[in-house]
């Protein structure tokens, strides 16, 4: 474990040396101070604090001033790691101006060093207006949790050849515009595989198998606090 600062350039230099990438979520001061002390390179302060912190059913209700609030706790205890913060539903899909307001305010108030967007090729825009105004940007695709109406529930995506081509071309896209990391989520472990070794930015698996170049989880249940899920 190295004691230097982790940011965007880390995590690409961390891809080329072969090094595993840990992602954690917080959304406190305490539990981000532990895991900044023990390492972990990357603090999500994820929407998933709508269902671990304050019990909703699904992402979709938390608001920006919840997200900005959670993230002042979280970048005050963060030294090392580099913080996240998780665009909520409806922050970025009404228009790029919205986007740029909204994830600015994670910088700007919330001390974030970048923002998480969920979504693939559709949103490109949208990503590089943001990286152009100085916002490092974590894409998002696969089982996106912002899409679960859609979705109809909590599904692997990408299990036949149609989807499985719109994620990879999806991802390549993102990287195109200037993401410096993708998440994928709940996608076959070959595709996953293929997409990581398609992408020169490091991937953050979640349920997409052992290949990815990192991995993000919910500290609440690595610690068994989340028996909802």
């Amino acid at each position: 474990m190295t004691t230097e600062k982790v940011t965007v350039k880390t995590f690409l230099k961390m891809k080329q040396r072969g090094e595993k990438i840990a992602v954690l979520t917080a959304y406190d001061f305490f539990t981000a101070k532990i895991l900044d002390e023990i390492g972990i390179d990357s603090i999500l302060v994820g929407d998933s604090a709508n269902m671990v912190f304050y019990g909703a059913k699904d992402t979709l209700s938390i608001s920006m001033d919840q997200m900005v609030y959670h993230t002042q706790a979280v970048s005050k205890a963060a030294k090392r790691a580099l913080v996240i913060g998780d665009m909520p539903f409806l922050s970025y899909q009404t228009s790029v101006s919205d986007a740029i307001l909204n994830a600015g305010r994670f910088l700007k108030e919330g001390g974030a060093h970048g923002v998480k967007i969920e979504g693939g090729m559709e949103m490109k825009d949208t990503v590089k207006r943001l990286i152009e105004v100085g916002i490092p940007v974590m894409g998002h695709i696969g089982m996106t949790p912002q899409s679960i109406e859609k979705f109809g529930g909590y599904s692997v995506q990408g299990k036949d050849e149609k989807k499985a081509e719109y994620l990879l071309e999806s991802a390549k896209i993102l990287e195109d515009v200037g993401c410096f990391s993708i998440v994928l989520e709940c996608i076959p472990r070959e595709l996953a595989k293929k997409i990581t070794s398609s992408l020169k930015i490091p991937t953050i698996g979640i349920g997409a198998g052992l290949d990815c170049d990192g991995q993000v989880l919910v500290v609440n249940d690595i610690l068994g606090l989340y028996e909802e899920f």
